[in-house]
């Protein structure tokens, strides 16, 4: 017990150490500056490659890679994540929980260090069929998210396939292995087709992505034993979530991508106290799974009757008890805040914001050691209002699904 206690003392404060210094050297500027130029190089270079790709635009093709970087989009995996948790496969859901919470951050921090732009437009044509990929274009370009996230949840799942499934025949394995291949080579192919991301970018996310694969392959047991059966896991999670919301980079230029880092920030958090707090009542590996006499399909299709609004109701709800809880709470703590979005009244002016005279609370004297005079609550909201609904998905539904024999 004490052992455990001290490594994760000893990582928290590393992390809190890290953040500091990062900011007291400015290393996020240092970065910038030596990587910016090069990469910005690379996609004024490779616009001509862009553009020959482009040639062979047709209906057909905007449909095909509009519709794949839909379905390996962040939306998408937010949706379907939940449904793989109700249909018993919850070592799967909770490891590519993790692992894109995983990608999400270093794919996002990578991009708002670098902050390279996009292939040029006009004279590269680009197409956003949806709002999300309308959010994405305004992001910065290297890596490509869709491709790093494509290979690392592909991988994954190929993976978990291989592994829990006996006696699979040497030419099944062949197929799946090309299948991740052609899905990740159309996912890059479509993002320079679609002009959202130049060569350079989709090389990069394909590196990247390997590289977060191999090195999530060797760790992930010891992450799911930790989250199951581990000691101290929520408050130590709890408390390692709030650090990440700090140690990440500012960009040139404001951009969405720390907003979906604190989203996916607040999912996991929410995914490992649910689960840790009721691993033997509903996610162990005994558990029923689907197409099986103990959970069939219609039974599956009440659970999502069931599961869907209520996970809905659940971010609707946390997402206006924080609106109400976390100005007055920062408030008391002496604690400077300002809001993008979410609160109208604080757009222009902040609550708890002190003058030089007054002595300014202890929140701020430990997260304010840079030049930002206050915090943008949207960010805590968002993260308890994701919480609260990765939080639903794994133990208030299926507390549901036990009470309605689900």
């Amino acid at each position: 017990m004490e052992s455990v206690a001290v490594w994760q003392t000893v990582g928290l404060c590393g992390l809190l150490s890290w953040i500091g210094l990062a900011s007291y050297i400015n290393l996020t500027h240092k970065l910038r500056s030596l990587l910016q130029p090069w990469v910005a190089r690379h996609v004024v270079a490779g616009a001509p490659l862009v553009l020959r790709i482009q040639r062979y635009q047709n209906s057909f093709f905007d449909a095909l890679f509009s519709g794949l970087s839909c379905i390996v989009s962040v939306s998408f995996y937010t949706a379907f994540l939940p449904l793989l948790f109700w249909s018993g496969h919850g070592k799967l859901a909770r490891q590519m929980t993790l692992l894109m919470a995983f990608c999400d951050y270093l794919g996002n921090s990578i991009k708002d260090v670098v902050s390279a732009p996009r292939p040029s437009c006009p004279p590269v044509r680009r197409i956003t069929a949806t709002k999300g990929e309308e959010e994405n274009a305004m992001e910065y370009g290297l890596p490509s998210s869709h491709t790093l996230n494509t290979v690392c949840l592909s991988g994954y799942l190929l993976y978990y396939i291989l592994s829990y499934t006996e006696d699979i025949h040497a030419s099944y394995q062949f197929a799946g292995f090309a299948l991740v291949c052609l899905l990740v080579g159309l996912i890059g192919l479509g993002r320079i087709y679609l002009g959202m991301h130049s060569p350079i970018d989709v090389i990069f996310g394909l590196v990247f992505g390997l590289m977060i694969l191999f090195f999530w392959l060797n760790v992930h047991e010891y992450v799911d034993t930790f989250i199951t059966s581990g000691q101290n896991v929520t408050y130590f999670w709890g408390a390692l979530s709030i650090l990440l919301l700090f140690a990440y980079p500012t960009p040139e230029f404001p951009t969405p991508s720390y907003e979906f880092h604190t989203a996916f920030d607040g999912v996991a958090f929410g995914i490992i106290s649910g689960v840790q707090q009721t691993y033997h009542q509903f996610h162990h590996e005994a558990v029923a799974r689907i197409f099986t006499p103990q959970l069939p399909f219609a039974t599956f299709v009440g659970r999502m009757l069931v599961g869907l609004p209520t996970i809905l109701t659940v971010k609707f709800c946390s997402k206006a008890l924080a609106k109400w809880i976390l100005p007055i709470v920062s408030n008391t703590l002496g604690m400077p805040i300002t809001s993008t979005s979410y609160i109208p009244m604080l757009k222009s002016s902040s609550i708890g914001k002190v003058d030089g005279s007054k002595q300014r609370g202890p929140l701020h004297k430990l997260f304010f050691f840079s030049s930002q005079d206050s915090f943008d609550v949207d960010t805590g909201i968002r993260f308890v209002q994701y919480a609260g609904l990765a939080w639903s998905v794994v133990d208030l539904v299926p507390s549901l699904f036990s009470y309605l024999n689900l």
